[in-house]
């Protein structure tokens, strides 16, 4: 049973993050239901919401993405389908049609999409699919949200009899309107409309041979408005028909309501599964905005997390395009408590926070923000004692306080909890405090609990490097500034620096050894020791990344050398078959001049012939006979290896083209030209000296001549002396 207590979520800052998570919701009971997540009691149903979160947030990256899962609360609804004899608004029944609709689209997307969201669809399969609801509501409400004149015959009826009875007043009106207005009885605007009903506009003096009920007058009193007898029996009977109306459209929202009503079961179930995509969807989407994965869940009780972001720390670097350091830290059975010593402001307690934060959001089914290489496992608890821990309210010193955390941890500590301590045993007398700090760390080692704490005491440092399954650990610095590096290194103990940092903010050094005379000599040493030992870590640190940067660098030339040696050797190759080309070519040339010189002498046609012959089948015999099979094999071959190389060549000339792009030129900013300089044509090679310089030109001498030239087109040689 999982059970980690509000003040641990208050410590790691658990709903600051449920604040960032809600703003990823669409809806109001979302938002809700974010604010009020807890980790899980148990593990089967967070590893399943933590497979629901991940296979939403694979939904980002593939084609096939989740249907928009928005809707509006229809909590007053269900609520009145409670209370019997109670009917539902027209706007009530379109926002139940409106989620209908939504819930369907996802049951029937995620059943054709199984394979990509199994754990979802499996979680989706006991929420029917039903049109009906859908159909009786269509049947009654327009997509205008009125109802319908054929939503029932009596409904039908009543509305065919009120149009004609309209049709019946407006021409009645219309018929007043002219007599009386013929009689000019009536003013300019001749009629207005009073409580929706059309009136006659009379002048005062004729009120009373108006026949009809006056409805009012203007506020000047030259106006009477007043509604003709002959429309107002018409009128009254449309009034009655219109409550009739009315009364029936109520009769038929009840009777859609109790339809309904049988499903009232069914709509909380979808308005729950939607709330509930709602809080997945928001996680996924946090977890996108921080690059958070599902990490491997180790099978024993085992943690390494690998390249691990603070994600409070990680978003509001990025909104500010600031550098946020990850850490690396590993808890197992070999080495189930560490202790992190060194200088404050240094990331001592972010990396505690960060440890202890991730834990508490992956056991809450949040994603988290550490490679994929990492590993994690559950814990039933997780204690923290982190920050300012006076209690005000009920006047506690920071040190009673931190004894009744300590009494806490003591009674609920085990070996499947992790405890979390932000400087260790502070807040009393260093010596005791060390000491009782030492006792409750040693019953935490006993009861095999995993743990991290920061501290400054020495023999807690002792403690970690004596007990085999204790180890120490600290933040890097640079030993020349004393920078922080923001990087977390086990197996060493850390020095706080103590003096190096006194010495650096400008403390007397005669002060700082006064200070050193007045503690023990051996813890002096120690703490010297362990600094010295930081700085010799810190040197390594530099001296691998270095080391690492060269052997790149040599590789890559060894590759370049390579490359070379492969061309030369290819030259090599090409030449020496061009001499062997030659001296053939030198060989036949000779042998031919050698038998033109014999016939220069004897004047033998047929030696000369028979002697020609004889060398053309010398050569003949070196060559071998190709079928035309062959001969089309070989221009195949060549022109594949032709083509080939036009390949290679193409890409080469890509790489040059992207490289140019990429290449931003730097103009050096020119020089300014003064009288006396020397100076030079761009592109040219004779130098003169500027004799003199006017609006933007400059007067150049050669010594034979002078120009008058721009001085955008000079280049200076030698500014004057």
């Amino acid at each position: 049973m999982i059970n980690i207590h509000e003040k641990t979520l208050k410590d790691l800052e658990f709903f600051t993050v449920l604040n960032q998570v809600s703003e990823h919701t669409l809806t109001a009971l979302g938002k809700e239901a974010v604010l009020a997540t807890l980790p899980f009691k148990e593990e089967q149903r967070l590893l399943l919401e933590l497979d629901f979160t991940n296979e939403y947030l694979s939904s980002f990256d593939n084609d096939n993405r989740i249907p928009n899962h928005g809707f509006d609360s229809i909590s007053k609804e269900l609520k009145l389908l409670k209370i019997e004899n109670t009917y539902l608004e027209v706007h009530s029944l379109q926002k139940i049609v409106s989620m209908s609709i939504t819930v369907n689209s996802i049951l029937i997307f995620l059943k054709k999409f199984e394979t990509y969201y199994p754990k979802l669809y499996q979680n989706s399969q006991d929420i029917e699919v039903t049109k009906v609801i859908i159909e009786q509501v269509d049947a009654v409400i327009d997509r205008f949200g009125d109802i319908k004149d054929d939503a029932s015959p009596v409904l039908l009826n009543l509305r065919r009899t009120i149009n004609q009875l309209k049709g019946k007043i407006n021409s009645s009106f219309t018929s007043a309107l002219n007599t009386y207005h013929n009689l000019e009885y009536l003013d300019d605007i001749r009629e207005s409309v009073v409580d929706n009903k059309r009136v006659l506009a009379v002048k005062a003096m004729y009120r009373r041979k108006v026949k009809g009920a006056i409805m009012g007058g203007s506020k000047t009193g030259s106006i009477v408005y007043i509604e003709p007898e002959t429309t107002l029996q018409h009128t009254r009977e449309l009034n009655n028909l219109e409550y009739e109306e009315k009364e029936e459209v109520i009769k038929i929202l009840k009777s859609l309501t109790d339809y309904i009503r049988l499903f009232s079961p069914l709509l909380k179930d979808y308005q729950e599964f939607l709330t509930e995509l709602d809080v997945i969807s928001a996680k996924a989407k946090y977890a996108q905005s921080m690059n958070a994965i599902l990490p491997e869940f180790s099978e024993e009780r085992r943690m390494y997390l690998r390249d691990a972001y603070h994600p409070l720390l990680f978003l509001n670097n990025k909104e500010k395009v600031e550098t946020t350091y990850p850490q690396t830290i590993g808890l197992e059975k070999d080495s189930r408590i560490i202790v992190i010593s060194g200088p404050n402001a240094g990331g001592k307690s972010i990396t505690l926070k960060t440890v202890g934060l991730l834990q508490v959001m992956l056991q809450s089914g949040m994603l988290i923000p550490v490679h994929e290489r990492s590993k994690v496992c559950l814990f039933d608890r997780v204690l923290s004692d982190i920050g300012d821990n006076q209690s005000i309210e009920n006047h506690l010193s920071t040190y009673s306080y931190r004894l009744k955390q300590m009494n806490y941890f003591l009674r609920k500590c085990n070996n499947k909890t992790l405890f979390l301590i932000d400087e260790f045993g502070t807040g009393s007398d260093p010596e005791l405090g060390g000491a009782l700090a030492e006792t409750f760390l040693e019953v935490f080692y006993e009861r095999e609990a995993f743990g991290i704490i920061t501290t400054h005491y020495s023999n807690l440092k002792l403690l970690a490097n004596e007990l085999p399954y204790m180890e120490n650990a600290n933040m890097l610095f640079n030993e020349r500034t004393l920078e922080p590096m923001y990087k977390l290194v086990v197996g060493q103990a850390g020095s706080s620096f103590t003096f190096e940092v006194a010495q650096k903010n400008g403390i007397p050094y005669s002060l700082i050894n006064k200070s050193k005379k007045k503690i023990e000599r051996g813890k002096v040493r120690f703490d010297a020791t362990i600094a010295k030992l930081q700085k010799e870590r810190s040197k390594l640190e530099r001296t691998e990344r270095s080391l690492k940067e060269n052997e790149k660098k040599k590789l890559s030339e060894a590759d370049k050398l390579e490359e070379v040696n492969a061309k030369v050797q290819k030259k090599l190759e090409s030449f020496q078959e061009l001499y062997d080309s030659n001296q053939r070519l030198i060989y036949l040339g000779q042998k031919v001049n050698d038998i033109s010189e014999k016939y220069f002498e004897n004047k033998k046609k047929r030696e000369l012939m028979a002697e020609l012959f004889k060398l053309v089948q010398i050569e003949n015999s070196k060559r071998k006979k190709l079928t035309a099979k062959q001969k089309r094999a070989e221009k195949h071959k060549e022109r594949q290896v032709k083509a080939e190389a036009e390949k290679k060549v193409e890409v080469i000339r890509k790489k040059k083209k992207a490289a140019k792009k990429k290449e931003v030129k730097v103009e050096k900013p020119k020089p300014i030209i003064r009288v006396g300089d020397r100076v030079r044509m761009q592109d040219g090679r004779a130098i003169g000296s500027v004799d003199s310089i006017e609006k933007g030109k400059a007067n150049v001498n050669y010594g034979m001549f002078t120009t008058n030239v721009s001085l955008d087109q000079l280049e200076l040689v030698e500014a004057k002396k």
